[in-house]
């Protein structure tokens, strides 16, 4: 069997797995839970090589099901507190936890765990990919663009929280459910942005982030309690934004900027996804943060053609954007949209509010708007000079190589 289907199925499984177990072993057993899983996959990935079976998600859910006396064996449960998982009630109540609505449940409750308060906000997303999503240490490392023993310390030091705290593997109840899903929602929205505009050095687009985060994101509109419109604005969001993500580069792996790319083959069906998570996120008079974002992207879907956008209604949106959530990165984007409205005047009040630090490792983004204003206003040299700086400040390849070629077209000009 081939190497890529086990994976596959690992990064599609092993968080029910794990999920499923936890809700019947409890937290306090996630380290050996996660090791059971990893040797039911490793026995798989042998066992497999010769003859795969005819339904393979069925196979590693019953394997999920025989590890349980595994693990209770390993944990030295004395038998009189051992269910007989293999006749009786026991055995319906075991397969009852495997069915579809209550995996989906013990994933909602590993989740929360993940996004629990009392967990350090930089190991909540490594913790979620971790526990939640399959992910390994090196896949987790490479997305986050973190070394794998910094990776290690923060999922380390999560479980130590989750134990020392002793958190509950529940979906919280009354003003902490709400507190909580804004967490929750937060560390889905940035997988998906790492996915979305990747900052790995050979990868621009993570589509694995993508997805993950929007089938985590369809999991919270499935239950009642967590079916909000904020939720449902997040979710459109990312459908509008995924629905763009084949033509965010050329077949010869060249980033291609939203005024080049092919709208012809934009994903009409995640368009039209988005636009029924938007029409339900609307039924309400407060909008978050997601209900501005999802706005803008739907203003950009709307235009037939790059020249057609309407940036008056994109500005407004970002400045209610910004007033909710004031950001560097808010403040840049309105520069860009008041140079494509060709008022330099107000790009210029936006941009002196910045300075590069603002943005950390994206900082060639700020050096980059800088050198389309001057480019804008005619000083040809400090559009240049500032084109420069980005080159020494991107990593990405597929940008850099992008920010090359500009630079060639803006000397030809001088």
């Amino acid at each position: 069997m081939e190497t890529k289907l086990i994976d596959h199925l690992f990064r599609h499984h092993s968080g029910k797995m794990v999920s499923v177990l936890t809700r019947i072993f409890g937290l306090k057993h996630l380290e050996i839970i996660e090791d059971a899983v990893q040797d039911t996959f490793i026995k798989a990935s042998l066992s497999w090589r010769t003859k795969q079976p005819e339904n393979p998600e069925a196979w590693l859910t019953q394997a999920a099901k025989n590890r349980v006396l595994d693990i209770f064996r390993k944990l030295k449960t004395e038998q009189k507190h051992l269910p007989n998982f293999n006749q009786g009630t026991d055995a319906i109540a075991l397969s009852d936890l495997f069915l579809d609505t209550e995996i989906e449940d013990a994933q909602l409750r590993m989740i929360f765990t993940a996004c629990h308060p009392k967990l350090d906000p930089r190991d909540r997303i490594s913790f979620a990919l971790k526990t939640v999503s399959g992910f390994s240490i090196k896949e987790i490392s490479s997305a986050l663009l973190t070394k794998e023993d910094t990776i290690k310390k923060r999922l380390s030091r999560a479980k130590k929280a989750v134990q020392d705290s002793n958190i509950q593997f529940e979906i919280p109840k009354g003003k902490s459910l709400s507190q909580r899903l804004e967490s929750v929602m937060e560390v889905l929205y940035l997988i998906f942005n790492e996915g979305f505009h990747s900052n790995k050095k050979e990868q621009l687009i993570r589509k694995d982030l993508c997805r993950e985060a929007l089938r985590l994101t369809q999991l919270l509109l499935k239950n009642n309690l967590t079916r909000t419109p904020e939720v449902y604005a997040l979710c459109a969001v990312m459908c509008f934004h995924s629905s763009r993500l084949e033509t965010k580069t050329s077949t010869e792996n060249e980033l291609l900027d939203l005024k080049n790319q092919d709208r012809s083959k934009w994903y009409w069906p995640l368009i039209k996804l988005g636009n029924t998570m938007m029409n339900k996120a609307v039924e309400t008079n407060a909008f978050s943060c997601y209900h501005y974002e999802a706005a803008i992207a739907a203003e950009h879907l709307k235009a037939r053609t790059f020249e057609a956008t309407d940036w008056d209604k994109i500005l407004y949106w970002y400045q209610c954007l910004n007033i909710l959530q004031p950001m560097p990165s808010n403040v840049l984007t309105m520069a860009v949209i008041c140079m494509q409205k060709q008022d330099f005047k107000m790009a210029n009040t936006y941009l002196e509010q910045l300075k590069p630090e603002d943005f950390n490792q994206r900082s060639y983004l700020y050096y980059g708007t800088l050198s389309d204003y001057y480019h804008g206003i005619n000083n040809l040299d400090k559009a240049c000079k500032f084109l420069d700086l980005a080159l020494t400040h991107v990593s990405n390849d597929l940008e850099k190589d992008y920010l090359i070629k500009k630079n060639l077209l803006l000397n030809r000009k001088k």
